[in-house]
């Protein structure tokens, strides 16, 4: 193995180059001696006031092979030169090795008190909320052309990884989708009973349990409990990840992270919606028809033809095609909360509560403007 690490004076310039490959498996004993003599040359050289820039140079056509002791080598020097205020110039390293070394954990000016006024902290919560839009609409784009890769057969995920997830979002979330789906039509059920019953109408309560349900309602209610169930748990998993880096693993293996971890958790909660919400329609109905035949004298056949004079196919669409929506919003606020969390477990259970908290003002915010449209329609 040749010399890996040279140093040479050029007037004012100092240029320092390594070659060859700096794993740690590769590197023995002796190597390590003669890097630590090469360094103390170089350290005697930014001693000497003539040296006012340095240049450092990696010669190697394999970017995987520098490892972590040049990059600590190299942020030694660049620390030292920083110290000595000499110029140092970078471009010539590969391009992940540059963005470690750009890295500065101290800051200068973290000392200094700045005047933060009333339009100063207007600017600042303006740039913070701009860029926290631009990276959801970066995560948004990537996830788009994850789907692209998908369709042409071209994504990282497997058919495992999918079946897996739905499974997760469907069949496993079947038992809190029953008992709130239950109570729910029971209390509509009761509630409407009380005021209908005045008017000696009680037997219009299965139509407006089955449309309220089939229409608004369950996909409503389904959207907000996979919220909390599975969207808080893409955030959480994808936010651990992110703290063990497991994410920058997977970019290190040549795999695109969108791809691997958000697709199949999308495609799976988009797909898996409508059928929970088709569940929770039937399961409210029932919850109504529970209260209709205790309470008051009405036969099962008569329930059942009133839901079928009232519930009209077209509400059922709208359903599902609510549900369809929601799934979507939950599926990629979850997932992007994950991957944009930070690497603590505080910033795991911030990540956590965000994705619940801002997929309910999705849904919200969806069933807003999705009803105003079908209205202008007059569906």
């Amino acid at each position: 193995m040749g010399k890996l690490l040279s140093a040479k004076k050029d007037k004012k310039i100092l240029y320092i180059v390594a070659m060859g490959n700096w794993t740690l498996h590769e590197i023995t004993r002796d190597i390590q001696k003669d890097l630590a003599k090469e360094q103390e040359k170089i350290f005697a050289f930014l001693q000497e006031d003539s040296i006012q820039e340095i240049h450092f140079q990696y010669d190697n056509k394999k970017d995987n092979e520098w490892g972590t002791l040049l990059l600590s080598v190299f942020c030694s020097i660049k620390e030292e030169s920083i110290k000595r205020k000499i110029a140092f110039d970078i471009s010539l390293l590969p391009m992940k090795m540059q963005k470690l070394m750009a890295l500065d954990y101290n800051d200068p000016l973290s000392h200094i008190e700045l005047k933060r006024n009333f339009f100063y902290k207007i600017g600042e919560f303006s740039e913070r909320r701009f860029l926290q839009l631009k990276a959801a609409m970066d995560f948004v784009g990537s996830a788009t052309i994850a789907f692209g890769n998908f369709f042409r057969g071209k994504a990282a995920a497997t058919s495992k990884d999918i079946w897996q997830e739905i499974y997760n979002a469907g069949a496993a979330s079947l038992p809190i989708i029953s008992l709130v789906s239950i109570l729910l039509g029971l209390i509509l059920a009761f509630v409407s009973a009380i005021q209908l019953q005045v008017l000696g109408a009680e037997i219009y309560v299965s139509s407006l349990v089955s449309v309220s349900m089939v229409r608004v309602m369950s996909p409503v209610l389904t959207g907000i409990v996979i919220a909390g169930r599975i969207g808080a748990s893409y955030a959480a998993t994808i936010g651990s990840m992110q703290v063990n880096e497991e994410v920058d693993a997977i970019e290190t293996f040549g795999m695109n992270p969108i791809e691997f971890l958000v697709l199949p958790r999308i495609l799976s909660l988009s797909l898996m919606m409508p059928f929970l919400t088709v569940y929770s329609d039937f399961m409210g109905i029932l919850g109504g028809y529970i209260v209709i035949s205790f309470g008051y004298d009405i036969s099962f056949y008569a329930f059942v033809d009133n839901i079928q004079n009232f519930a009209k196919m077209e509400h059922i669409w709208i359903g599902l095609f609510h549900s369809f929506v929601f799934g979507i919003i939950i599926a990629l606020t979850g997932c992007y909360q994950g991957i944009a969390s930070g690497r603590d477990a505080e910033a795991v259970g911030r990540a956590t509560t965000m994705a619940v908290v801002h997929s309910i003002i999705g849904i919200i915010v969806s069933t807003s403007i999705i009803t105003i449209i079908l209205s202008a329609y007059k569906m």
